[in-house]
C-alpha cells in the first residue's frame, strides 16, 4: 500500500509518445523529480514524496521506457535532448512555470541540459551522482565492451546487451546488488529489481543505444564547462562515498564547476535516497526553503505550557498496545502531575484514547494507515506477517518524518515509542536527530522466518535481526530505557539466525522487564455475577465473546466461527454468542444467524471479556492475555504466516497454560461447536498475571523526567 496517493493522475505526450505523470500536494512551490534511467520508474521516490508534499508540490513521472509511460525500442526516443524535451512536457501538462528539479545519474546530465535550454524553468537543481565527462571512470565497468559476444559474463560483464536478452534478471539482480552495495539493503534492492522488471531487454537496450550529446563532449572542451557555467540557479549535489556505479568525483567535480552545495554521504552508495531517506529528505526540504527563502512556522496548533511535555506514539497494529499505553500514561500522571501527554497516533488507537479524553496531536491525521496496510496484506487468516512489515517501508519513512515535523517545531522532555518501529529504526539511522529522552516498548523480540519460507525467509529474517543488533551495539544508548513488557521467560528459545545470538540472552542483556500489562486489576471483576449483571448476560446462559482484534484481518475467521454457531447451540442449549466486529470490519458485512449478536467496536471490551463464559479469538497477544488475566477459558487461531502469532505469543500462552490453539485449516464449524462445548466444561487452571505492570513501567520511565 502507498503512503501518499497522487492527487492528480495524467499524460502528456512527447513525439507520439504517452508519459505519465502525478501531482502531490498544493503548495506554493514545485519539486519535479525527474524519474531514473529506464531501468525504473518513479515510484523510486517513494520515501521522498509523501514528505516533500506535506511542505511543497511534488511532480513525478514516469520515463519513456518504464512505469506508466510508453514503451519505444526506437534509439532516438531516448537521446538527451528527447529526454529535456519530456521533462518540460510534463512541466507543461501540469501548469508548472518553475520548479525545483531534481535528476538521478544520467537524469542529473538531462537537467543540466534542461537548466541551460529553459533557464526560467529552474529554480534549483538537485543531482544524485551525476554523470558528467569530468572525474574519474570506473574502470571495472568498462572491461568489456556492451557489444561482445562473451563466453563468460562474470560481474560487469553482465552489462551486455546479449546477457540481457537471455539473462536480464540475473543483471538487474547484480547491477541494484553494486548500486545498494550497503549491508542490510535486501528490501531496496528487491523493490529496484522489480521495477526494472517492468521493462523488457529491448527497451533497455535502446536507451543504450541512443546518440547521446554528451558522448560528443570531452573533459576541457569550452561548451562543457559553458553548460555548468551557465546554470545561474541554486545546485544541491549528493553524491555517497561508497557509489560503485558512477565515481564521487564526477560529483565533487560538477560541485567545483557550478558552486554547488555538495553533499558527501558517508557510506552511501548510488542510490543514497532509497537507503538513507530521512537525511535526504530533510536537505531536500532546507534546500528548496532556502532557494525560495522560505519562512516555515510550526504547522502545529498545539497549546504551549510550562509543564513537562511527552509524546506518545503507539502502535495502531490492533488495539492492545492502547490499552497498556493509557495504563502507563496514568501511572505517569500520577508519578508526575506535571507532565502533560500528546498522542501521536492513528485509527484505530485513536478510538480508545478519544474514549479516554486524551489528547491527540493533530499531526496525527498526516500518519498513513498501518493497519489499512496490514489488512491489504492479509488472505483468508494468513498474514506474512514479517513480509507485511517489509513492505511497510514506506509508510514508516512517511510516519517517521511525521513524527520529526512535530519534534523539529516543538520541544519535548520525552518520547515514548510502543513498538514504533519507524521511530526506533530511523533514530539509530540518524541518532543526530535525537532531541528528548527516548523510551522503547515492544512484547516481542526478533523476526523469526516461517518454516515454508526456507532458505531466503531465513535469510532475509537473520538480515534484518543483524541490523537491529548492530544499531543497538553502535549507539547502545539512543534507548534511554528499553522495556520489555512481560517477563524473561516469556522469550523464544530460539537464535536471531545463523551465527547470531540467542534472543533469550541477548534481550535480557539489553531490556528491563516490566512483567505483563493489561490495563486493568482483575480484582476488580472478582463479583462477576455483579459484572455480568451490569453488561446485560444472565446467570443461566452461556456467553461466548468472538473477537478478531483491531485490525481487519480477522473478517474469515469471524465468519467461520459465526457458521459454527448454529451448531454450538445444538451442543450447549444456552449458549449465547456475541460477535464483536471491531473498529475495522463493517458488522453489515458479517452473515446473520438467528440468536446471534453482533456488536461494533465495544469500547472496554475487557469487560465484557472478564465476564464472558468463553471467547473464540485471534492469535494477538493483548486479547489472548486479558483473558488468560481474567482466567477465562478461550480458543484462539494464530495467523498463518504471522511469525509473532505463531512463536512467540504461543510461547507466552503455553508458559501460563492459557488458552487453547486451534488450527484453522482443519477447524470446520463443527470442530469449532465441538471446541467451545469441551472448553466450556474444562476447568481453567492457568497462571495468574501479574498486575503492577504498568506501575514498574511507569516508575522506570519517570525517573527519565
Amino acid at each position: 500500500m502507498r503512503a501518499r496517493q497522487p492527487d492528480t493522475v495524467g499524460f502528456t505526450e512527447r513525439d507520439g509518445l504517452r508519459i505519465g505523470y502525478e501531482v502531490y500536494g498544493d503548495g506554493e512551490h514545485t519539486v519535479l523529480l525527474m524519474p531514473p534511467w529506464a531501468i525504473g520508474h518513479s515510484e523510486s521516490w517513494k520515501a521522498q514524496v509523501p514528505y516533500l508534499a506535506r511542505h511543497f508540490r511534488v511532480v513525478t513521472y514516469d520515463p519513456v521506457g518504464n512505469g506508466k509511460s510508453d514503451r519505444s525500442q526506437d534509439p532516438n526516443d531516448y537521446t538527451d535532448w528527447k529526454r529535456v524535451d519530456d521533462a518540460i512536457a510534463v512541466l507543461d501538462a501540469t501548469a508548472t512555470g518553475r520548479a525545483v528539479i531534481a535528476g538521478i545519474c544520467t537524469e542529473a546530465w538531462t537537467a543540466t541540459l534542461l537548466a541551460n535550454k529553459h533557464p526560467e524553468r529552474c529554480a534549483g537543481l538537485i543531482f544524485f551522482s551525476p554523470v558528467t565527462p569530468y572525474g574519474e571512470s570506473m574502470p571495472e565497468r568498462e572491461v568489456t565492451s556492451f557489444d561482445d559476444v562473451l563466453q563468460q559474463h562474470e560481474g560487469w560483464q553482465k552489462e551486455n546487451r546479449h546477457y540481457w536478452v537471455t539473462n536480464y534478471r540475473d543483471f538487474l539482480e547484480f547491477f541494484f546488488a553494486q548500486g545498494l552495495c550497503e549491508p542490510y539493503s535486501s528490501k531496496q534492492r528487491e523493490d529496484c529489481v522489480a521495477w526494472g522488471l517492468e521493462t523488457d531487454p529491448a527497451t533497455l537496450i535502446a536507451t543504450v543505444d541512443a546518440h547521446e550529446y554528451l558522448a560528443t563532449l570531452k573533459p576541457g572542451d569550452l561548451e562543457l564547462e559553458a553548460l555548468y557555467r551557465n546554470i545561474k540557479c541554486p545546485v544541491l549535489i549528493f553524491h555517497g562515498d561508497q557509489d560503485k556505479l558512477v565515481s564521487p568525483t564526477r560529483g565533487a567535480a560538477v560541485a567545483a564547476r557550478t558552486g554547488a552545495e555538495h553533499v558527501v554521504v558517508q557510506g552511501g552508495s548510488h542510490i543514497v535516497w532509497a537507503r538513507q531517506p530521512v537525511k535526504i529528505n530533510l536537505l531536500i526540504r532546507d534546500f528548496v526553503e532556502r532557494t525560495h527563502a522560505m519562512q516555515t512556522p510550526s504547522r502545529w496548533q498545539v497549546a504551549r505550557s510550562r509543564k513537562r511535555r511527552a509524546l506518545y506514539i503507539s502502535s495502531p497494529i490492533g488495539l492492545g498496545h492502547a490499552q497498556r499505553d493509557i495504563a502507563i500514561a496514568r501511572e505517569l500522571r500520577r508519578l508526575r502531575p506535571d507532565l502533560d501527554i500528546d498522542w501521536l497516533a492513528q485509527d484505530p488507537v485513536t478510538r480508545v484514547l478519544e474514549a479516554e479524553g486524551e489528547s491527540i496531536h493533530p499531526a496525527s491525521r498526516f500518519l498513513a494507515s498501518e493497519s489499512a496496510h496490514i489488512e491489504s496484506e492479509s488472505g483468508e487468516h494468513d498474514l506474512h506477517a514479517f513480509q507485511a512489515m517489509r513492505r511497510m517501508d514506506e509508510i514508516l519513512v512517511n510516519n517517521f518524518m511525521v513524527f520529526h515535523d512535530i519534534v523539529r517545531d516543538e520541544p519535548y522532555d520525552l518520547w515514548i515509542g510502543d513498538e514504533a518501529w519507524e521511530l526506533d529504526y530511523f533514530l539509530h539511522e540518524n541518532p543526530e536527530e535525537k532531541r528528548a529522552s527516548y523510551v522503547w516498548m515492544t512484547d516481542f523480540v526478533g523476526w523469526i522466518p516461517m518454516p515454508d519460507g526456507g532458505a531466503h525467509e531465513a535469510s532475509i529474517t537473520s538480515d534484518y535481526n543483524a541490523e537491529m543488533i548492530e544499531q543497538i551495539a553502535r549507539y547502545p544508548r539512543l534507548r534511554d530505557r528499553s522495556i520489555f513488557v512481560g517477563n524473561p521467560d516469556d522469550i523464544v528459545p530460539d537464535t536471531f539466525g545463523a551465527d547470531l545470538p540467542n534472543i533469550a540472552d541477548w534481550t535480557k542483556a539489553h531490556f528491563e522487564f516490566s512483567g505483563y500489562i493489561t490495563g486493568f486489576d482483575p480484582a476488580a471483576f472478582a463479583d462477576r455475577a455483579a459484572l455480568r449483571a451490569e453488561l446485560g448476560y444472565k446467570p443461566d446462559e452461556a456467553v461466548c465473546i468472538v473477537t478478531v482484534g483491531g485490525s481487519g484481518v480477522g473478517g474469515h475467521l469471524m465468519r467461520r466461527v459465526i457458521d459454527s454457531f448454529p451448531a454450538a447451540k445444538r451442543l450447549v442449549p444456552n449458549l449465547r454468542m456475541i460477535a464483536v466486529a471491531g473498529p475495522r470490519i463493517d458488522p453489515a458485512s458479517l452473515p446473520a444467524a438467528e440468536g446471534l449478536e453482533v456488536r461494533a467496536y465495544v469500547h472496554h471490551l475487557y469487560r465484557h471479556l472478564a465476564a464472558c463464559d468463553i471467547a473464540v479469538v485471534q492469535g494477538g497477544l493483548s486479547t489472548t492475555m486479558e483473558l488468560t488475566a481474567n482466567r477465562r477459558p478461550f480458543l484462539y487461531f494464530p495467523l498463518r504466516h504471522h511469525f509473532e502469532q505463531n512463536f512467540h505469543v504461543r510461547r507466552r500462552l503455553e508458559r501460563y497454560g492459557a488458552g487453547r490453539c486451534m488450527d484453522y485449516e482443519t477447524a470446520t464449524p463443527e470442530v469449532i461447536a465441538e471446541a467451545i462445548a469441551t472448553e466450556l466444561k474444562r476447568p481453567v487452571t492457568s497462571r495468574p498475571v501479574e498486575t503492577d505492570g504498568a506501575a514498574r513501567a511507569a516508575a522506570r520511565i519517570a525517573e527519565l523526567l
